[in-house]
């Protein structure tokens, strides 16, 4: 099989309820899973486009549900399900859903 051009690993890491970090997992990640490879294969896109992984914690559960875009080495923060048209759309096109693209002081926050 070839290798497909983008995968998309989306962080579906649990913890307690009470832990101060959350989680994605409590953010609704495992539907926005769903969604994404469900659109993905829809699209026809699951055979050389884009593969669509699940994730332990990617270490921004502030911004979470957290999805990390390889090889283009950026990620998508605070993503819901509704947004998953629109990022598949920006793969089908070459480009980013800006905003949700998590900046540097995203990603420098604990």
């Amino acid at each position: 099989m070839a290798q497909r051009r983008r995968y998309l690993f989306v962080c579906i890491n649990r913890r307690p309820d009470d832990n101060p970090k959350g989680c994605c997992a409590a953010k609704g990640s495992e539907e926005v899973y769903k969604a994404l490879k469900t659109e993905v294969a829809a699209r026809g896109l699951a055979k050389l486009e884009a593969r669509v992984c699940t994730s332990s914690c990617l270490d921004q559960c502030a911004t979470g549900v957290t999805v990390l875009v390889e090889p283009d080495h950026f990620f998508y923060g605070r993503v819901t399900v509704a947004d998953v048209p629109e990022i598949v759309d920006g793969l089908v096109n070459g480009q980013r859903v800006a905003r949700l693209v998590l900046t540097a002081d995203d990603l420098a926050k604990p």
